[in-house]
C-alpha cells in the first residue's frame, strides 16, 4: 500500500538568498540605474527573492546601499592601510603598488560606478553623500597623506604639504573613472588607462622626490 504522503516534498522551495547575494544585485543595479532610479522590489527580483525577504535584511534602500559600500570597499581601505603599515621598501614603490592596486581593484571594475554614482546624485541625497565621505572619501584621502608622511619623513620625498598634494593625486585618477565611461563625449578614441597611470605615476614621482645634490 502507497502511504498517501510522499516521503519528499512535490515541489522545493528556493532557498533564500544570503546577504551576500542581495548586496550582489543591488551593487548591479546601483551602477546600472544609479540611486534614485533603483527599485528595492527590483533588486528583490535579481536576487530571487521577495521584497518582503529583503527587508528582513536592510530598512529600506539608504541602509541597503551603504551595505553595498561597506562591503566592496572598506576591505580594500582595510588591506592599503595595512600595506602602508607593513611596508619596508622604497616610498616610491609603495606610491606605485598604491595607486595600481587601487585602480586594480576599484578604478578598473564596476565598483567605478559608486563613485561616479555619488559624484552625479550626491546633491539630491546629502545623507549619503556625508556617510560616502566619513567613510570612504576621508580614508583614502588621509591613506594618500600616511604614504607621502612615511616618504618625506624618510627623506625620498621633498617637504611638500601632504593634505594639499594628496588632493592633487586624487584628481587625475577620479577624473581617468569617468573618462572611462562608455560613449564619453570628451573622448572619441578610448584611453590606455595602464598607459596613463604610468605617466601619471611618473610625473608624480618625478615631483615628489628629493633632489640629490650635484656631484662635484
Amino acid at each position: 500500500m502507497n502511504c498517501p504522503f510522499s516521503s519528499k516534498p512535490r515541489w522545493a522551495r528556493r532557498k533564500e538568498a544570503r546577504p551576500q547575494e542581495v548586496l550582489a544585485a543591488a551593487l548591479d543595479l546601483f551602477v546600472e540605474r544609479g540611486f534614485a532610479a533603483t527599485r528595492l522590489g527590483d533588486v528583490a527580483a535579481r536576487a530571487g527573492i521577495s521584497k518582503g525577504t529583503l527587508y528582513l535584511y536592510f530598512e529600506n534602500k539608504e541602509e541597503l546601499f551603504k551595505a553595498v559600500v561597506r562591503e566592496n570597499m572598506l576591505p580594500v581601505l582595510d588591506e592599503a592601510d595595512d600595506t602602508i603599515d607593513g611596508y619596508s621598501g622604497a616610498s616610491t614603490d609603495l606610491f606605485r603598488e598604491l595607486i595600481l592596486g587601487w585602480w586594480e581593484r576599484i578604478g578598473a571594475t564596476k565598483l567605478a560606478g559608486i563613485t561616479k554614482l555619488m559624484m552625479a546624485e550626491s546633491a539630491n541625497f546629502p545623507e549619503l553623500a556625508t556617510f560616502y565621505r566619513e567613510e570612504i572619501s576621508a580614508r583614502g584621502d588621509a591613506m594618500i597623506v600616511r604614504m607621502l608622511e612615511r616618504g618625506v619623513e624618510r627623506g625620498e620625498f621633498r617637504a611638500i604639504d601632504v593634505r594639499q598634494t594628496a588632493n592633487v593625486i586624487v584628481a587625475p585618477v577620479i577624473m581617468l573613472m569617468i573618462w572611462q565611461q562608455p560613449f564619453n563625449p570628451c573622448h572619441k578614441e578610448a584611453l590606455d588607462s595602464a598607459s596613463y597611470l604610468n605617466s601619471f605615476i611618473d610625473l608624480c614621482l618625478n615631483g615628489l622626490q628629493q633632489s640629490k645634490p650635484a656631484s662635484g
